[in-house]
């Protein structure tokens, strides 16, 4: 297992001139892992990967394994719609060092399912370290089934975990039901962690750890040490402000709560732009109502 507990997906911070910020990288890094966050995922889809080139994609990804230094894992973001693209990406972040991958499945083409397991196969085999597999269909428009996940799982000896953000605990259950007991799922919906740790998950990779690192490093910790109640409170306390988190695509309102939380952590890359003035209010009543003080009066 890459990790147990709350890992973040964390954004990628740019500076004035719309470059990666590699100071702020170190800041985040240092951030996360005082306020017990147990592993950080590198250039995923809240990262805003899908926007960077590959020089400064890997920069970024050595970037936050250099600053981690192996006190936690670091997952690298390194899956796309290429296979041949994706190989070379995972081959360069285990140079690195990085402790993981997290692999998308492919979207816009959309690999039926022979090519799915192609897909994953061909990258799994390209590497030494270990695979999760994300599975995100509102976003890809391709859905990881729960056969396959199971098939990957059995056969593909570095394939060890699934970021599932189907939204369907059905499915989850079904997932939960084919794998290994060894086989970490993680939830990819911060909206129903709990949930899918009753199902026999092992913890989250969350937008809103970025906010709020210690409650959902909590809310999966407290699950864990027998204190459902515990869990169950901080899952459906926050949910107003995940709600809020989500209220348009992200990354745009978490980057957004961060700059209005004094992290100053950049302007989102185009095509994402700033939030419309309706949702920035509900963000910033959110952000209150939890108990997190604004520090700038915009974006």
């Amino acid at each position: 297992m890459v990790f147990k507990g709350s890992a973040v997906a964390l954004v990628t911070p740019f500076d004035e001139n719309g470059k990666v910020n590699f100071d702020k990288i170190k800041e985040l890094v240092e951030y996360h892992i005082e306020n017990g966050t147990d592993a950080i995922v590198a250039c995923g889809t809240t990262g805003e990967a899908s926007t960077m080139n590959d020089e400064e994609h890997l920069a970024a990804i050595k970037a936050i394994i250099d600053a981690v230094d192996k006190r936690i894992p670091v997952i690298a973001g390194t899956g796309g719609n290429d296979t041949a693209h994706s190989v070379y990406m995972s081959q360069e972040a285990e140079k690195f060092g990085a402790d993981a991958l997290l692999v998308i499945t492919p979207y816009y083409n959309k690999a039926n399912k022979s090519g799915l397991r192609k897909h994953f196969v061909t990258i799994a085999n390209s590497v030494n370290i270990p695979i999760i597999l994300y599975n995100v269909p509102s976003r890809t428009k391709v859905n990881i089934p729960p056969a396959l996940v199971a098939d990957l799982a059995r056969n593909v000896k570095n394939i060890v975990g699934l970021k599932e953000a189907c939204g369907d605990l059905a499915q989850v259950a079904e997932v939960c039901r084919l794998v290994p007991d060894d086989f970490a799922v993680y939830s990819g919906n911060d909206d129903s962690i709990l949930p899918l740790l009753s199902l026999g998950g092992s913890g989250v990779i969350s937008v809103l750890a970025n906010i709020c690192p210690k409650e959902t490093h909590d809310l999966v910790a407290k699950f864990f040490e027998g204190d459902i109640e515990g869990s169950r409170k901080l899952q459906l306390g926050m949910k107003p402000l995940i709600d809020a988190l989500f209220i348009e695509v992200n990354p745009v309102p978490v980057k957004t709560a961060m700059n209005l939380l004094g992290f100053n952590v950049g302007d989102l890359r185009l095509p994402l732009a700033e939030m419309e003035d309706k949702n920035l209010e509900i963000l910033k009543q959110e952000l209150e109502n939890w108990g997190l003080k604004i520090q700038e009066a915009t974006c």
